[in-house]
């Protein structure tokens, strides 16, 4: 697949570029010759890219880091050009099961609260990995933010009931935990219904 890669000189970009063209994709600086367009940039610029993609007839992934503002406006339009956009708040595996045992797990312990360990240069606090546990699970858990030298992505999630504590966490030591999950929804995209979707359990097989 031709793929324009907004953000390519990114921290996950760098990463991201070499794997897809090691997966057999070619990727494109026009995105008028461009089959999909594939966004890690920042919030301010995201929807500005996915308009002039959708324009030019291509569908999205997005993996943007903090974007979670106009995604009425752009599902809107995803479905008025009948093209699909895919945004993931987090596109590595572990993390998305990491979430899927913290929902199962909050229906059955009553108290729970989230801590999120990131980078210091991260735009989002907290991170929308976090947020989107937080509104899957039961209750309404509190969320911990913490930004340190040292640390990439990392996120826990501790439920409690009497006399016991449950500790479900995932660790993404490098940005290649991405790289499987964009191949996945590279893979999944023309599948995918016109408009807006969201999270890479959509892509999953259920539970």
């Amino acid at each position: 697949m031709r793929i324009l890669l907004n953000g390519r000189r990114g921290k996950v970009g760098s990463t991201l570029a070499p794997a897809l063209e090691e997966a057999g994709h070619e990727l494109v600086d026009d995105l008028g010759a461009a089959q999909a367009m594939v966004d890690f940039t920042r919030p301010d610029a995201v929807v500005a890219n996915i308009e002039e993609a959708l324009v030019a007839g291509a569908p999205c992934i997005v993996g943007t880091s903090g974007w979670d503002g106009e995604r009425t406006r752009v599902d809107a339009a995803a479905k008025e050009r009948t093209l699909a956009v895919f945004y993931a708040p987090n596109f590595a595996v572990g993390a998305v099961l990491m979430m899927r045992f913290a929902v199962e797990a909050s229906r059955h312990l009553p108290r729970s609260e989230i801590v999120e360990l990131h980078h210091e240069a991260k735009l989002d606090a907290p991170s929308g990995t976090a947020k989107a546990t937080a509104a899957a699970m039961e209750g309404e858990p509190a969320i911990h933010s913490i930004r340190l030298p040292g640390l990439n992505a990392h996120q826990e999630v501790l439920l409690a009931g009497p006399g016991q504590l449950l500790t479900i966490r995932h660790d993404a030591y490098s940005r290649e935990a991405y790289v499987p999950g964009v191949l996945l929804a590279l893979e999944k995209l023309p599948e995918l219904p016109p408009g807006l979707t969201i999270g890479l359990e959509a892509l999953l097989a259920p539970a």
